[in-house]
């Protein structure tokens, strides 16, 4: 039966082509914009980290002075050195990673390849377990590693067929600002976006390719970039223990909700232990938000791109209203072969299936040209100016909530339509003609 209704919808086609025509037209317009605003705002909202999103934890702390305290006002987003190593000693969380971006200059020793830039991490190795860092070859280094300062590095893929021409870089020498480290691991292509372990540079940033432990990388000087925020003038390097300032990131993983009231309540005593002692002079004020709860407070998806995606929902809504009255026009010009078809035996039942299948194909054709419209709208995005450009992209879950947008707004744009054509009744257009 479905099968002779897809066949009656044809022959429908072909002798309205022109109302056909603009159904299926303003049904892929309508998808075609929808679909490429939400396919902007998915990947801008996506789970960085799924699985995970919900044990890892940004710290925040307040160690300013009195001066201009504000009750109930944000602590500092980042945290200073002195309280990072203090927290990473106590090591009370199950994992935790204190880190800072970087870049660095690294001399090839490859003939012909001259020196350049990589943006780099330097962090402590509880980072790439906590953020499921892929590893093609070799491993992070060691928790004496990060004591010790020593002279080891991980790197990414892209660098190590740079330097090297293969990623079995393992036990190879990179030298980085005129010292010589020792690669220890090579990391897959891994670019969590947005960026959500450090929003103060690039929100959609396309990776790190350099890792270094982190005292290694003050022993040797290594550039960092990123905000520095000082709330009195350093009597010496702002990137000291004792300086007032902040410019890392303290992640903490808490695999459980118990844990993590705990480790906020140590935090507090922490705050509480450092009044005492005439380190702080404000109340304890402590923030700990997992991933996306950070994401959510750093309003990472940005207003304009959930704007966009309202306009086009109304355009659709719109598309869809022209729709209905175009199937309306369609199906009770046919009001004499529905009358025929109900006289001979045709139930109401039948005729609103063979209408809303009608309908059906009509969304499932504008979803395929909506699909190409789709990809021309994001071809569009990805030449903007904007950090998230390049991600603007159809994965297989948008690629079918395209084709089923499409069939569900026909369908519901069918649903009047058919309902009034079914209601056709047969003998007053018998007598009619």
């Amino acid at each position: 039966m479905f099968a002779y209704y897809l066949d009656l919808a044809r022959r429908s086609f072909r002798r309205n082509v022109t109302l056909t025509v603009l159904m299926i037209v303003a049904i892929a317009f309508g998808v075609g914009a929808s679909m490429t605003t939400l396919t902007v705002l998915h990947v801008l909202s996506v789970d960085p980290i799924p699985g995970k999103s919900q044990n890892l934890y940004v710290v925040q702390l307040d160690p300013r002075r009195a001066l201009g305290y504000i009750p109930g006002q944000e602590p500092l987003e980042q945290m200073t050195r002195a309280e990072s190593e203090a927290l990473l000693r106590a090591a009370t969380a199950d994992r935790q990673a204190m880190m800072t971006s970087g870049n660095a200059a690294v001399e090839p020793q490859r003939s012909g390849l001259a020196p350049f830039f990589v943006d780099g991490r330097w962090t402590t190795t509880d980072f790439f377990p906590m953020f499921q860092v892929p590893f093609l070859t070799g491993a992070a280094w060691s928790r004496d590693d990060d004591t010790s300062g020593a002279r080891v590095a991980v790197i990414a893929r892209p660098l190590a067929d740079k330097l090297y021409g293969t990623t079995q870089a393992v036990g190879r020498t990179i030298r980085v600002r005129g010292n010589d480290l020792r690669v220890i691991g090579v990391i897959d292509d891994w670019r969590p976006s947005p960026h959500f372990y450090d929003l103060n540079n690039d929100t959609y940033a396309k990776g790190e390719q350099l890792f270094v432990p982190f005292s290694t990388s003050r022993d040797l000087k290594l550039d960092r970039s990123g905000s520095l925020d000082c709330w009195d003038e350093p009597s010496g390097d702002p990137l000291a223990v004792g300086a007032p300032c902040v410019w890392l990131q303290l992640w903490v993983e808490l695999d459980s909700k118990d844990k993590a009231a705990a480790y906020h309540d140590y935090l507090v005593s922490y705050s509480l232990e450092q009044m005492r002692v005439g380190r702080f002079q404000r109340p304890p004020n402590v923030r700990l938000r997992n991933v996306t709860e950070w994401l959510e407070f750093k309003g990472v998806v940005p207003n304009d791109v959930r704007l966009q995606t309202w306009i086009s929902a109304g355009f659709l809504l719109v598309c869809l209203i022209n729709t209905v009255g175009l199937l309306l026009t369609k199906f009770l010009r046919r009001s004499v072969e529905i009358g025929v078809r109900r006289a001979l035996g045709a139930s109401k039942r039948s005729i609103f299936l063979q209408l809303l299948i009608e309908a059906g194909t009509i969304g499932l054709v504008g979803g395929t040209l909506g699909l190409g419209l789709a990809w021309l709208g994001l071809w569009v995005v990805r030449h903007q100016p904007a950090d998230y450009a390049d991600l603007a992209r159809l994965d297989l879950p948008m690629l079918a909530t395209t084709f089923a947008l499409a069939i569900l707004a026909s369908l519901l744009a069918g649903l009047l339509p058919a309902w009034r054509g079914c209601q056709v009744t047969p003998a007053i257009q018998l007598k009619s003609h």
